[in-house]
């Protein structure tokens, strides 16, 4: 195959994740918008007290549909702690909030089948509550110190009482520019990183020299810890990755590990939170994933065989026409806002699950 050839099959690849996803990715948009215009830090802070347990529990379940990922997510937990948050509902937020979101979780049923997309939340909400129990058991209870976060941005707030069009407009301007705007260049990683996989690994590449068991379970969770890749970019790939011939517990750590660690992220908390928050952060997050991964792999065996014979099948509910201009109306909302003329607007930081 010449050079051509070849970057025309990755598109070709990488394009057709993308219009099977796109019509859940514009849904799971929408969901984010409506979120962002009727939640905010002010609200959940009053809820994540200093219970032990229940804070925590409350701050998990909160932070499961929100769009933010590892960058974006701490100014708003640090806001949640400073609102009275305790810590460990603080680090619970921190952990289920960029591990999932209502827009990588329509990608996740797309592209993964409905098992993982009610298995991914629920693994992210045992991993919340496992770090911020543990935090509240053996960690102590100083104030978030005051430290440059990687991401420049605080979340943006309508006043309260603002008329409901307001409302959704702001919403919707999140989602559709911010949001959008933000994960663009990583949806665009990953879906491209998808079609190379499709096309350079041979079917079942990963199963002969991976194999099963905790090996390719300690591979994910090696390469997830450092990556910065966010919930929704992080779907395309761990989809290819099974389709290869990785088990769905290895898919599974990599889908909790990756968005919520990074390097970046990590040395902020460490700054903000503490060296000694920051360790049960990653131990909380490194072995519950393994734990979990290691359990779907026991618990249902053929869940990967099951997710690669339905690829192709369950993206016919929508007739290829409507996902063909899904496809091109989520790449015009990505660049939109790109274009020259278009610049030096309104731009919040969210990042992204």
């Amino acid at each position: 195959m010449d050079a051509m050839g070849f970057v025309v099959q990755v598109l070709a690849e990488g394009w057709a994740v993308l219009a099977e996803s796109a019509p859940y990715l514009l849904f799971g948009f929408f969901a984010a918008g409506v979120l962002h215009a009727f939640v905010s830090t002010e609200a959940v802070g009053r809820h994540l007290g200093n219970s032990r347990v229940g804070s925590v529990v409350k701050a998990a379940l909160v932070g499961i549909p929100l769009p933010l990922c590892s960058c974006g997510v701490l100014p708003a937990a640090i806001g949640l702690r400073r609102k009275g948050a305790s810590k460990g509902a603080t680090l619970s937020f921190l952990v289920s909030t960029p591990e999932t979101g209502v827009d990588s979780m329509a990608l996740t049923y797309a592209l993964m089948g409905p098992v993982f997309a009610v298995v991914r939340p629920l693994a992210a909400f045992v991993t919340a509550v496992v770090a911020g129990v543990s935090e509240n058991l053996w960690g102590d209870d100083a104030p978030p110190a005051e430290v440059k976060l990687p991401c420049g941005c605080a979340e943006t707030a309508l006043p309260v009482g603002a008329p409901l069009g307001a409302r959704l407009r702001e919403g919707l301007h999140y989602a559709f520019v911010d949001l959008l705007g933000d994960l663009a260049p990583w949806l665009g990683v990953g879906f491209l990183l998808a079609g190379l996989i499709g096309v350079l690994v041979p079917d079942a590449f990963i199963q002969t020299y991976l194999g099963q068991g905790w090996v390719p379970l300690l591979v994910m969770l090696a390469v997830g810890i450092p990556l910065y890749i966010c919930a929704t970019a992080s779907t395309p790939i761990a989809a290819a990755l099974l389709l290869k011939g990785l088990s769905p517990g290895a898919a599974l750590v990599f889908l909790l590990v990756g968005p919520a660690t990074n390097l970046a992220s990590l040395s902020a908390l460490c700054g903000t939170l503490g060296l000694g928050t920051t360790a049960r952060y990653l131990t909380a997050i490194a072995s519950t994933s393994l734990a979990m991964g290691w359990l779907l792999d026991v618990t249902l065996p053929g869940l990967g065989a099951a997710v690669a014979a339905g690829v192709g099948v369950d993206g016919e509910i929508f007739p290829a026409g409507l996902e063909l201009a899904s496809a091109l109306l989520l790449l015009a909302l990505a660049v939109w806002p790109r274009l020259p003329h278009r610049r030096g607007g309104h731009h919040a930081c969210s990042g992204a699950t």
